[in-house]
């Protein structure tokens, strides 16, 4: 097997506490990936049409633990490597795609502060991308003499055309303003406004004299907008992240729920129309969240009949790479086995002479694991992954154990889903009778409120 090279202390442990804690590393992602071979490259040819102006949309579905963050933040890296800007976010009870209580707007907040590029890869992004753009049109202002605001406008022009693509090119060339005049609290507004961190539309004139906001109900023609400003700062387009989509399954209240599928709809069909140029999206969720008929996408009859699995690759037993919805692979016995090698690669830095156990360890331990939970213990790896760390960490600190010892008292349970389970709370937007997050009589769900004998 093909060794990668020394890694350096800080990404390791990185990495190592990562994968101690159960979640997925934000850096050192690529020392660790394995398998699903065709699914990368399914995504690599999404990236490669929002890079020539296209659009795309992928439902990553998988079991609880399967891996579906981990290939979020894949495909992340390999975007930004692209050239192209990363926004991610998970979906909770207080970001939602629709809603009417500001939840929408936390929503695109928490995307904007979240906006990465490949030299800004943990998020905070968002500055950079405006002084690219306002820096090209300073270099294109000593060229040809025009004034910079006056280039700005023109180069924004196209915005206007589209909702609230009016005020954006002033609140650009009022950053342009306050870099210029240093004044940091015209910028600091300016980056407030394009965060979405505006609650009223006052707040937003007394700063910058514009009259719109990002608000609950133009959420997703802000990401159109984005979109389309990052490709003109010279990115290649936008790829959007949204994880934990089974929250939107587990909203108690009928109409928030198919407010947010009606929101799903409209993002799917542009970009399968080609719509949404320079965009993509990416959402994470479990099998129930798809598949449901009462509370998942599929009670969405459009929804439904645009996501169903194709029928003749069902037929032939093989996967259409091409549908929108992509069902990660189960991790294969092998693919695990080289995932422990890799981990155990990283644990020693990259440095072979350093392994804490041989290869006859990373055998026994998957048998062990395999006599345990079962196949669960390739098809959700997570708790696999953590103990295997975990012993590690213990051979690592104590040199007069043996792994042999160690792995017979590991005790390794197969992942419970949590996300069949409803939220402790209600819904919580003004027009569907919750409040703080209390269940009231409004947030009684479906036809249970109406049924009688």
């Amino acid at each position: 097997m093909t060794k990668i090279k020394k890694i350096r202390s800080k990404e390791r442990d990185a990495v190592i506490q990562s994968l101690r804690a159960g979640v997925v590393p934000r850096v050192g992602i690529h020392h660790i990936q394995v398998g699903r071979v065709k699914e990368v490259q399914a995504l690599l040819d999404d990236i490669d049409r929002i890079s020539d102006g296209g659009s795309a949309i992928r439902f990553i579905i998988g079991d609880y633990g399967s891996g579906k963050t981990f290939f979020l933040y894949l495909v992340k890296t390999i975007a930004m490597e692209k050239g192209l800007v990363s926004a991610q976010a998970d979906m909770t009870p207080d970001r939602r795609i629709h809603a009417t209580g500001g939840q929408a707007r936390n929503f695109y907040a928490e995307l904007m502060r979240n906006l990465s590029t490949r030299t800004k890869w943990d998020g905070g992004a968002l500055p950079s991308v405006v002084e690219r753009f306002v820096g090209t049109a300073v270099q294109e202002s000593k060229e040809n003499g025009n004034r910079v605001e006056s280039i700005i406008q023109d180069r924004l022009q196209k915005l206007s055309e589209m909702v609230g693509g009016y005020d954006f090119p002033e609140v650009v060339a009022a950053y342009w303003k306050g870099h210029d005049t240093d004044n940091e609290q015209l910028k600091s507004d300016a980056v407030r406004w394009l965060r979405g961190e505006f609650s009223t539309r006052t707040d937003a004139r007394n700063a910058l004299g514009v009259r719109t906001i990002v608000d609950d109900s133009n959420v997703y023609d802000y990401l159109k907008l984005m979109a389309l400003f990052v490709r003109l700062a010279g990115y290649k387009g936008l790829i959007i992240g949204l994880d934990e989509m089974v929250n939107l399954y587990k909203l108690s209240n009928t109409k928030a729920r198919n407010s947010n599928y009606e929101q799903i709809l409209r993002i799917l069909n542009d970009s399968l129309q080609g719509m949404a140029g320079g965009l993509g999206f990416l959402m994470s969720g479990t099998p129930e969240f798809l598949m449901d008929t009462r509370r998942g996408l599929y009670s969405y009859e459009a929804l439904q009949s645009r996501l169903a699995e194709n029928v003749f690759a069902a037929s032939a037993d093989i996967v259409d790479y091409n549908n929108p919805v992509l069902r990660l692979a189960n991790l294969s016995p092998e693919d695990l086995y080289l995932l422990l090698c890799n981990i155990r690669h990283v644990f020693a830095e990259g440095e072979p002479e350093k392994y804490l156990v041989p290869d006859e360890a990373l055998k026994s331990f998957m048998a062990h694991c395999s006599n345990r939970i079962g196949d669960a213990y390739f098809r959700t790896p997570r708790n696999t992954v953590k103990a295997f760390v975990d012993m590690l960490s213990v051979l690592d600190q104590n040199s007069h154990i043996t792994w042999d010892r160690l792995v017979e008292d590991i005790n390794i349970d197969s992942d419970r889903n949590p996300d069949l389970e409803p939220l402790p709370y209600g819904d919580n937007d003004e027009e569907e009778g919750g409040s703080n997050g209390s269940m009231g009589e409004g947030d009684v769900d479906d036809d249970l409120k109406t049924f009688k004998l």
